[in-house]
């Protein structure tokens, strides 16, 4: 009888040790490489190294989320929005400012929303969307009109000018910044109104000078005359100072500018253009070119499209040398495929203004068409009045009216640095033209 419970004990004895070997192969098989030694002699026993190892760890666990908390800290109490959301557009995290901004009652801190159902922004989507595709950061402005679910706060909450900047993140994530443009927004609508306010009190004070000093040049006899030639000059550069601004504040303040579209024949409106410029031309053998369809209608307000050009081909013939060249491209292309169309049909058609001076330095091209923005004035040949010593410089007005008349015909336009002849590449693309051959 002891036999038996002998080899019962030693099996039952056998198989525990087994179990526990296996056991013990499983953990050293769990051991960090960093633990494992080069060499044959180990220093330190190995539940000592383990126990360390683990202190390590955890030591670096807890530093992380400290860091993750004074990161969480320094976004929440930063002076700018923020907005983080998943591969799926879920709410991850946002800060208290950027709750206030997109009005973000509904959602509270750990919960995991769809951003669709937070905030109804077709242009923040895009955003996100964007950044995520193209894997580089975005940025754009746009009015941002809040919904809400009272709607008797819908009269009282106002519209808000916001610019997002994007970047994306790890496992298709994106982070948002978002700033509030309102009350900036608000701050140049009011030195618009002040300066278009001063702009028309100024109109009539002119007219009456001009007509003063007109007086005068007819009474005085050289070399006294010459000095009421200047102070004539003067007068008319702020009179055509005052007419500029007034017509762009009119410009920016309808959008929509009623026009009076017709079929307008693109090169013989270049023509009449030129023709007013040709005599400022000619005095700098300054010659022009133009390449395209003979006959390339667009659909456009005759006066405006011709104010945009002569505003353009006097620019170009400041800033281009003597004997130099002015080139006008023009094509027509489909706007779903980019390719030329033969078809009467509606068409976009894309204009190049390319001189050749030494062109826009990197720094001026975002701004060269802002209101009274002023280039590198090396660029510039100055230009001289007829028997006046005064140098007619622009007025810084010209580009930003042409943008605004483009835009009114829904159109672009983009101001480059020509990649052949290094000088201005002016080029606008005008939606909807006819093409008639």
């Amino acid at each position: 009888m002891l036999v038996p419970e002998f080899f019962l004990g030693l099996t039952i004895g056998l198989g525990f040790w087994l179990w526990y070997k296996i056991q013990v192969y499983r953990l050293l098989g769990r051991i960090p490489p960093s633990l494992k030694s080069q060499s044959s002699e180990v220093t330190l026993p190995l539940i000592p190294r383990l126990r360390s190892e683990i202190t390590s760890l955890k030591e670096q666990q807890e530093e992380l989320q400290q860091d993750l908390q004074n990161y969480k800290n320094l976004l929440e109490m930063a002076p700018v929005g923020y907005l983080q959301v998943d591969e799926e557009n879920q709410l991850l995290w946002c800060n208290q400012l950027a709750r206030e901004m997109l009005y973000l009652q509904r959602w509270q801190p750990g919960q995991v929303r769809l951003l669709l159902e937070l905030v109804r922004s077709y242009e923040l989507d895009q955003v996100i969307e964007q950044t995520r595709d193209r894997q580089q950061s975005q940025i754009r402005e746009w009015i941002f009109h809040p919904s809400v679910e009272n709607a008797a706060a819908i009269l009282e909450i106002k519209p808000l000018a916001v610019r997002a900047t994007s970047l994306p993140l790890s496992q298709g994530k994106v982070g948002v910044f978002l700033e509030n443009r309102q009350s900036l927004l608000e701050l140049n609508q009011a030195r618009d109104r002040a300066l278009s306010d001063l702009a028309h009190e100024l109109r009539t004070p002119l007219t009456s000078i001009r007509l003063v000093v007109e007086n005068l040049q007819d009474r005085l006899k050289p070399p006294l005359d010459r000095w009421v030639s200047r102070l004539l000059h003067e007068v008319d550069r702020l009179i055509y100072l005052v007419q500029s601004w007034l017509e762009l504040t009119r410009l920016e303040n309808n959008p929509s500018l009623e026009l009076n579209r017709q079929p307008v024949e693109l090169r013989s409106l270049i023509a009449k253009v030129w023709e007013t410029l040709e005599p400022l031309a000619q005095s700098h053998q300054i010659q022009l070119t133009y390449s395209g369809s003979e006959k390339l209608w667009i659909n456009a307000d005759e006066s405006r499209i011709y104010q945009v050009f002569l505003n353009l081909l006097d620019n170009s013939i400041k800033y281009s040398p003597p004997e130099g060249i002015i080139a006008v491209e023009a094509k027509i292309f489909c706007a779903e495929n980019g390719s030329s169309s033969k078809a009467s049909t509606p068409l976009n058609v894309e204009i190049n203004v390319i001189d050749s001076g030494v062109g826009f330095s990197e720094v001026d091209l975002p701004h060269v068409f802002e209101r009274f923005y002023r280039g590198d004035q090396a660029r510039s040949r100055p230009q001289k009045a007829e028997n006046s010593s005064t140098t007619i410089v622009g007025t810084g007005l010209g580009l930003a009216i042409v943008r605004q008349i483009v835009l009114a015909h829904g159109g672009t336009i983009k101001a480059m640095n020509h990649p052949v002849t290094g000088g201005a590449w002016i080029q606008i693309i005008l939606p909807e033209s006819v093409a008639n051959y």
